[in-house]
């Protein structure tokens, strides 16, 4: 068996990677080596095992190249930053995909089943429950609001405080152009799938962490930004109040869910949440990273927010427990892994960019002291 794996010497894509060699799968890799991304080129960590096809999914020809003889598609790639590059992200996370059901079409390559990356993205604000009204999926918060430190979401109806619900698949709702372009790529495979009669399926990934995230990707988040300030003993800035909920999984986690949805035709043409299930504060994710690095280094909150960001986004991870599949690592794993990876590394001052200074440039970070 051949698998193509989209992005495969990113993050995600080259655990995936190694995993099905495990397995004995014949793996080829496409990546277009972004370089936000990959600046030095293919990367230490790709498998020596594995072909390497240097290809962009908005490229039919590279399309038609990497598809040849391959039996299961793993789509990884994607593009995803906090610029407004709305027509990049929909060209790659889209288009990118609809070209590839075009050519499976077009040249009737017998691929077995596509697994389509999607994200938690998809939720937007998310979905929360008023006392009164019930279940609702939140509107995107308004600025003015954020502009007073006015965090918490509120029923739109009668402007009570809400509780925040876990996500669940058929609620989606996306707010940033990324969640809105991951929703799109998702309705164009799954529907595009059934068309041609091949197998797909998506999965809705939470905050996945571990070793191999790019510390030159600002979007990589929460772990390269707090780590990389911590161990140039600066505090970590938590947006807001610090008590946003987020939900990390861990990437061998996220690549058993892979593994899963490759073999079981319960699977086929849903999507799925990959998470914990389990909420997690950003000043206690702040806290417990200092910890691990031996900083007694507490998070600061100037009262600044991330314009797109949703307050609380917990996934429930039900639908895809019923399959079999659990997360088997903690957040203490998490982080202990991530670090493990960092701390291998040479010369990592070269990655000490200003990545708060940079955000608040492109006018992503607003209010309090932003600056």
């Amino acid at each position: 068996m051949r698998i193509l794996i989209t992005g495969g010497a990113g993050f995600i894509g080259s655990h995936i990677a190694e995993r099905f060699l495990k397995e004995g799968w014949a793996v080829r890799i496409m990546d277009s080596l972004q370089p936000r991304v990959h600046p030095e080129g293919v990367p230490k960590h790709l498998p020596r095992e594995a072909e390497f096809i240097r290809g962009d999914v908005t490229k039919h020809s590279d399309w038609e190249r990497a598809l040849d003889g391959v039996d299961v598609v793993s789509h990884q790639a994607a593009y995803q930053d906090y610029v407004p590059d709305y027509g990049q992200f929909s060209a790659t996370n889209v288009v990118g995909t609809a070209l590839l059901f075009e050519v499976l079409a077009a040249r009737k390559f017998p691929v077995r089943r596509v697994v389509v990356a999607s994200s938690q993205a998809v939720y937007g604000e998310g979905q929360y429950s008023c006392p009164q009204h019930g279940r609702m999926v939140a509107s995107p918060r308004r600025q003015k609001d954020l502009d007073n430190s006015l965090w918490e979401v509120t029923c739109p109806q009668c402007g009570m405080p809400t509780t925040t619900l876990l996500l669940e698949e058929p609620y989606a709702d996306p707010l940033s152009p990324y969640g809105t372009s991951k929703y799109a790529q998702e309705i164009t495979a799954l529907k595009l799938a059934r068309l041609l009669s091949i197998s797909c399926v998506a999965l809705r990934y939470s905050i996945t962490q571990g070793p191999r995230q790019s510390l030159f990707n600002q979007y990589s988040g929460i772990a390269r930004i707090f780590t990389l300030r911590l161990l140039q003993d600066k505090a970590p800035v938590a947006f807001e109040d610090g008590l946003l909920q987020r939900d990390y999984i861990h990437v061998q986690d996220v690549v058993e869910a892979n593994w899963l949805v490759t073999h079981d035709d319960r699977a086929v043409g849903h999507a799925f949440n990959v998470g914990s299930g389990k909420p997690t504060t950003v000043i206690d994710y702040a806290q417990r990273l200092a910890r691990k690095l031996g900083k007694s280094i507490e998070p600061v909150t100037p009262g600044i927010y991330r314009q797109g960001d949703a307050r609380h986004s917990v996934s429930s991870i039900d639908k895809l427990k019923q399959l079999g599949w659990r997360p088997r690592r903690s957040l203490d794993e998490i982080l202990e892994d991530f670090l493990a990876w960092v701390r291998g590394l040479d010369d990592i001052e070269r990655y000490f960019s200003d990545a708060h200074q940079q955000l608040v440039a492109m006018n992503v970070l607003r209010g309090g002291r932003a600056n």
